[in-house]
């Protein structure tokens, strides 16, 4: 498909066909890079989109426990008041 590129400002811009815009699953937020020579526009990652999930998910399989033991400080020991 053959488009053509509109003034917008100082820049310039292209319309996608809604079609495109279904067929890839496109939002209102994309991100666009170079890859090989070619313009690529991908939907905007969001990279902490399914943690509060994730977290409950751990807390239900009683996964959601420290690593590493903690360490109290001389301000946790003495300092601190509840």
């Amino acid at each position: 498909m053959k488009a053509h590129l509109i003034r917008v400002g100082n820049s310039r811009g292209i319309r996608l066909p809604k079609p495109l815009i279904l067929q890839a699953g496109l939002t209102d937020e994309v991100e666009l890079h170079i890859r090989d020579g070619a313009i690529v526009i991908e939907n905007a990652s969001s990279p902490r989109k399914d943690w509060a999930k994730a977290a409950k998910a751990m807390h239900d399989r009683a996964e959601d426990v420290l690593l590493m033991p903690s360490n109290p400080t001389r301000f946790d020991e003495k300092d601190w008041t509840w």
